[in-house]
This record gives C-alpha cells, sequence and structure tokens, in this order.
C-alpha cells in the first residue's frame, strides 16, 4: 500500500497489524486476533475520519494516487467486445487517449479514456495521460463516427492536462483540443463524460463537453493544476495548497457551481482501497444517466448540451 503524507497515522496502525500477522505466521501458538480485531477497527475509524475532512489539496493528493483506477482497469471490466481504434489518420497514434468502440451492459458505444500508466514502462508509453494533438484529433474522428450511428459516448478523464512541450504547440495542440470539444459538443447521441482521478484544463474539457458530467468523490477538475496556478499568482509552487482551495477544485465544490452532475461515491480510504467497487459505481451511474436520456432524438440531445454549457456562470 502507498501511503500520502496525510496518511501517515494510518499507515502507522496498519503496519502494526502486518507485524503481528507475521509474527502469528512465525508462531502458531501465539494468539493475535482480538489485538488485531481492535487495531484493525482504530484504523478503520481512523480512515473514516480522515476522509471525511480532507482539504482541496489532499484530495488532488487522493486524485494522482498511484493505486487509484485508471481508464484500461475500467475499459476490461465495464465494456464486452473491447475494440480500440488506433490513430489520427492524419499524423501518428497517441496512446495517451484511448478510444474505440464496445459494449457496456449490453448496448454497442463509443468509449474514450486518458490513460497514465500503472509503472514506469506504460507511463512513459502513455506520456502520463498528457495527449499530443494526434490523441484530440482521433478523439474528433471517434465522436464523428459515433454521430454517424448513433453511438452513446462514454468518457473517462484522468489527465494534469494537455502535453505542453514545443512539438504539441507545432502540431496545434490549442486547435485540436477546440475542435475536439466542439465534435463533443455536435455529437447527436448521449455523452457522459466521468471524472475518475484529475481532470487538468483544456485536456480534459475536450473530451467533456457532455450532456451530463459525474465525479468520483475524491477526484479533481479544474482549469489549471494548483501547481501552476501558483506559479503564476504567487511566483512559487511552494503555494500550491492555497490555490487547490481558491480554485475550487473539488467534486462538492463544483456540484455547488453546478459544474457537474452527480458526485459518485469512493468506498472508504479511496478508490485505490476498493478499485473493483468504485468501478461498479461508477457503471451504475454511467447506467442511469443513458436511461435518463433514453427516448430524445438527437436534436434535443444536442440543443441539451450545448444549453447546459451555455447557462454555466450565469447569475440570472
Amino acid at each position: 500500500m502507498h501511503y500520502l503524507e496525510f496518511e501517515r497515522p494510518i499507515a502507522e496502525l496498519e503496519g502494526k497489524i502486518v507485524e503481528l500477522r507475521k509474527l502469528a505466521d512465525e508462531d502458531p501458538n501465539l494468539d493475535i486476533d482480538g489485538e488485531v480485531a481492535t487495531l484493525q477497527n482504530r484504523a478503520g475509524a481512523m480512515v473514516r475520519e480522515t476522509y471525511s475532512r480532507l482539504t482541496p489539496w489532499q484530495k488532488v493528493q487522493v486524485a494522482r494516487h498511484p493505486g487509484r483506477p485508471h481508464f484500461l482497469e475500467y475499459a476490461k471490466i465495464l465494456f464486452e467486445e473491447f475494440t480500440p481504434l488506433a490513430g489520427d489518420r492524419q499524423f501518428a497514434e497517441d496512446q495517451a487517449i484511448v478510444a474505440g468502440l464496445g459494449r457496456f451492459r449490453g448496448r454497442p458505444c463509443a468509449f474514450i479514456g486518458q490513460e497514465r500508466g500503472n509503472d514506469t514502462q506504460s507511463r512513459i508509453k502513455h506520456n502520463f495521460g498528457m495527449a499530443m494533438p494526434e490523441g484530440y484529433r482521433k478523439a474528433v474522428r471517434l465522436f464523428e463516427l459515433a454521430d454517424r450511428f448513433g453511438l452513446p459516448v462514454l468518457s473517462f478523464i484522468d489527465t494534469s492536462g494537455a502535453f505542453p512541450g514545443v512539438t504539441a504547440e507545432e502540431r496545434g495542440q490549442a486547435e485540436a483540443i477546440a475542435r475536439s470539444i466542439d465534435a463533443g459538443l455536435s455529437v447527436k447521441a448521449p455523452f457522459i463524460a466521468t471524472i475518475i482521478g484529475e481532470g487538468g484544463s483544456g485536456g480534459a474539457i475536450a473530451i467533456a463537453a457532455a450532456n451530463r458530467v459525474y465525479m468520483l468523490e475524491h477526484s479533481v477538475y479544474s482549469v489549471i493544476s494548483p501547481e501552476g496556478a501558483a506559479s503564476i499568482l504567487w511566483r512559487s509552487a511552494d503555494k500550491a495548497q492555497e490555490a487547490a482551495t481558491a480554485l475550487k477544485i473539488t467534486a462538492q465544490d463544483l456540484i455547488e457551481l453546478k459544474l457537474i452532475d452527480a458526485i459518485i461515491r469512493e468506498p472508504e480510504g479511496g478508490a485505490h482501497r476498493g478499485p473493483h467497487s468504485t468501478i461498479e459505481a461508477v457503471a451504475d451511474q454511467v447506467a442511469k444517466g443513458l436511461a435518463e436520456m433514453d427516448g430524445l432524438t438527437g436534436e434535443q440531445l444536442v440543443r441539451a448540451r450545448r444549453e447546459k454549457y451555455l447557462a454555466m456562470g450565469r447569475t440570472l
């Protein structure tokens, strides 16, 4: 288990449980059941208390937790007949964005998600979930395919942002993101986006301009990372905690601001402590969202989607 900085007291308790179990393995006559049960209850209570009062910065850390389930883990469980589609038909294949076709609970759909990777090799392969322009052009290709065949689009967002390097800018990063947003807004089929980890900047909204936007309880969604905002406002990334609070990036902030449609509960201690139950909770919420949009025409879906985003920020 990878423990975050604020989880140190929890780590100490759970470490003691591991030590006791090792002692019991070495000496079968040692009775530790009572003490282990006591420590487990204390650890569980501590986890509940800690995660019930997370600060925005702590939620950022949880959203970035390396053990949190990533898109490909969702895809393996949620989709049958998983068929990825590669390339943007213009320049190259971008591994940061995985897109394709499949069946969700028996229903044909198009899917798209950002994949960060789970180890050094896969993180390099997927560029840490930071897409190049060709990744967003692949997304446009998928949106157009879904529009043509009336397939619901399910997107899963988990990125710190689009790749900011010179090569990406040379190939038209901003233009590719803008076209992806436009294509998402124009799909004449149900479109559901779920923030499963970190939703950063245009790199996230490029595949999240949906009819329904859901967030996991401890995920974050923002126009810029806390470190980036701190560097701009205070000329120091050390102010990231203050920036995280000011940005209103948590699911709880965004549901209050009416920028998202629902919060999906995570297991006690975060999605990394219960990946399978987290994925099932996401599946249930997505199925509910699709059911809500059944019977709506393509024109109605597009109109509702555009009105949803035009209404954001209005005070009257």
